[in-house]
């Protein structure tokens, strides 16, 4: 099993809407909009981007009766490339209907957000860092210890770890595209429902399911039902208890 690997290809949203909430993301991200199927929407880059593909993560919402609940671990970081940009994509979220939030960041150069149902993120102000990374600069994972999800995640997937110390562990695409995955120190709190917002991975073509989530178990992950019923994917949670999905291989 030592030659397997997984890669990250999308972040799941919960939503009451997935039609509207999908739509407001793809406006913000310039993306366009596709569905598999009643209560799934996809969205993912225009042009010739086929999926999967390391220059982007894509973001999959998908409609859930459940009501919303906070507090979020994982939310987007969205890149802008001059004062000017960051101050024009505000105006066009807010216009789209995102809202400010105060998460207690105090006086920072970067602006949070609430996209329409909810979903804290933040727009930030120009980074030589994620300067070609696309719209979304890094997915972020709040945590209790970077170095144990640095520990897990490195082996869990192919990316390169680029850093990892007491308050964060970063780690992007070994093709040095896409966004960075970012785990960042925080006092989480104690988790007393599922995340509305996970990981979703793939396995390489001829890799097999089963036998990655093996591999993962044995890494500290366990398995989780979150009320999945009978589903092609397999629900996991990391060492400190957020799921993810690892889905069949194609």
């Amino acid at each position: 099993m030592g030659g397997m690997a997984l890669r990250l290809v999308q972040v799941n949203f919960k939503a009451r809407d997935d039609v509207a909430l999908g739509g407001f993301w793809a406006e913000a991200l310039g993306w366009g909009v596709s569905s598999e199927g009643p209560g799934v929407t996809n969205v993912e880059p225009l042009g010739d981007f086929v999926w999967p593909d390391p220059a982007a993560v894509c973001v999959d919402v998908v409609a859930v009766p459940d009501p919303e609940t906070v507090r979020y671990r994982v939310h987007l970081d969205l890149a802008t490339t001059s004062a000017a940009h960051q101050a024009e994509l505000v105006a066009r979220l807010r216009d789209l209907g995102a809202t400010p939030a105060d998460v207690g960041q105090g006086d920072v150069p970067w602006t949070v957000l609430a996209d329409p149902e909810g979903n804290v993120f933040c727009v930030l102000e120009p980074r030589e860092k994620y300067r070609d990374t696309g719209p979304i600069a890094a997915v972020v994972v709040d945590c209790a210890d970077p170095r144990v999800m640095a520990r897990f995640w490195d082996e869990a997937m192919d990316w390169t770890l680029h850093e990892v110390t007491d308050d964060q562990a970063t780690l992007r695409s070994a093709k040095g595209v896409g966004p960075y995955l970012e785990f960042l120190r925080t006092t989480p709190g104690p988790k007393t429902v599922w995340n509305r917002v996970h990981l979703d991975l793939l396995p390489y073509a001829g890799d097999d399911q089963a036998a990655e989530v093996a591999r993962l178990r044995g890494l500290g992950a366990t398995l989780t039902d979150v009320g999945q019923g009978d589903v092609p994917w397999v629900v996991l949670a990391d060492p400190e208890g957020n799921e993810f999905c690892v889905l069949r291989s194609r």
